[in-house]
């Protein structure tokens, strides 16, 4: 059995997981409806269901269909495909807490690829058209959001009967087990690992079929793509292209490597990823604004720097950890101001990690939350302010990575102790340099 640390309260932590259990999926559907049918307005959606109550939900909430399943079986198993069958260079992930080490196949870019070019070329050649998709987007969403509760009870049952290593265990709370997770690696057999199925090669990779679905909808429905849609499509494509480009990074983050597979993590990416994430571009597709050269592309500057920064973020951590420290961040030795930080894992080994407090690093603790949270504002303002919902997506990021942070550096005081204090005294901002 293992213990279960939250960072917020007993209440706000039950209260919390309920909330997301129980609303997640209904607003899922009410989002998309908002979007597709109630022109993206929030007061015309709330007056409907005043007007007619839970009835009225039901009436809203699509009927998975057989065409809906479908398309879920085929990319789902496509891209499983691709992660098992395309080659990739052996990546070693973090030591885990109980010494254990995982290896993955990285062919994220290439699976990348191989996808984009195949569902273009679908679409080019008359073989498949991507208008389905999105004509058919409520009934896939419904599909997923209760496949993707039963994919989540399969993988509670798998925690407790066939775990996949020694990395995982009940905290005893059905609840806290079925919404967190058991297992920290949940593998099919030796070679398939789920959450790099449900994180990166569906969630990450329907973002992206999306984004371009939308774009094409808009194409066949007004003959013509918007500025607005261009420059939205764009800049999440290349944040998605950026993500799979460092794969192998996202693997030693959070998500991966301390977040269990539950339905915290892989509902949200099997759900949560396609339906708000791409939220802005699906408002888009009936609401098409024509921003003008100057406008539309100064948005996509400002947007393409800031998934930029995000990058170089990630890349200066990746290199000190790669080297060892003997890098330049910034055109300086970080070694000077690193910490040698050194704990224990659960089997009593003593092991050591490199804190970097330079380059960017050193004007935050978390700052490249920051360019993350202002791309998704640039791929979003395409769609100007006549609607509020369109922006949910950038206010649930924000919430995210901000509590995201905070179990960060929980998990890392607990891990490191006086380390971690010597750290935070360097490092003295968590996410926003010089306010927080």
């Amino acid at each position: 059995m293992v213990e279960s640390k939250t960072v917020h309260s007993a209440l706000i932590t039950y209260t919390s997981m309920i909330s997301l259990l129980s609303l997640c999926p209904p607003f899922v559907i009410l989002l998309w409806y908002t979007m597709v049918h109630a022109d993206g307005s929030v007061m015309q959606t709330f007056e409907y269901l005043k007007q007619n109550g839970l009835e009225g939900l039901k009436t809203i909430w699509p009927t998975p269909s057989l065409i809906a399943w479908k398309i879920i079986a085929v990319f789902g198993a496509f891209e499983a495909f691709l992660q098992l069958a395309l080659p990739g260079k052996r990546f070693e992930g973090p030591v885990s807490p109980t010494g254990h080490v995982p290896v993955y196949k990285a062919n994220g870019l290439q699976a990348y690829a191989v996808t984009l070019i195949t569902y273009l070329g679908l679409w080019w050649f008359g073989i498949f058209n991507p208008a389905i998709v999105y004509d058919h987007l409520g009934e896939i969403y419904s599909a997923l959001v209760t496949g993707s509760l039963v994919f989540c009870v399969f993988l509670y049952i798998k925690g407790h009967l066939a775990p996949s290593s020694s990395d995982s265990g009940s905290s005893g709370n059905v609840i806290i087990d079925f919404y967190w997770g058991m297992e920290l690696y949940p593998r099919i057999g030796k070679h398939f690992d789920i959450k790099v199925f449900t994180n990166c090669r569906f969630g990450m990779m329907s973002w992206a079929v999306l984004a371009l679905t939308y774009c094409i909808k808009q194409y066949e429905q007004n003959g013509q793509v918007a500025d607005s849609m261009l420059v939205n499509t764009a800049l999440m494509l290349v944040y998605i292209t950026k993500f799979f480009w460092w794969e192998s990074g996202y693997w030693c983050t959070m998500d991966i490597a301390h977040d269990r597979a539950g339905f915290y993590i892989c509902w949200g990416c099997l759900v949560w990823v396609p339906s708000i994430y791409t939220s802005p571009g699906m408002y888009l597709v009936n609401h098409p604004v024509n921003l003008g050269s100057q406008l539309a592309l100064s948005i996509l500057a400002a947007g393409l720097l800031c998934i930029y920064i995000n990058y170089d973020c990630d890349r200066q951590r990746q290199e000190f950890r790669r080297t060892n420290g003997k890098c330049k961040i910034w055109g300086k030795a970080p070694s000077k101001g690193s910490i040698v930080a050194s704990y224990k894992t659960t089997k009593g080994e003593t092991k050591t990690s490199l804190l970097l407090t330079s380059g960017w690093w050193g004007l935050a603790r978390h700052f490249h939350y920051m360019p993350e949270i202002s791309a998704a504002f640039f791929w979003t303002v395409p769609a100007l302010f006549s609607h509020f919902l369109p922006y949910f997506y950038v206010i649930f990021l924000t919430i995210l990575l901000f509590d995201r942070a905070k179990r960060d550096d929980d998990r890392c005081s607990s891990k490191y102790g006086k380390y971690w204090k010597m750290y935070c005294d360097k490092v003295q901002y968590r996410v926003i340099p010089g306010i927080y």
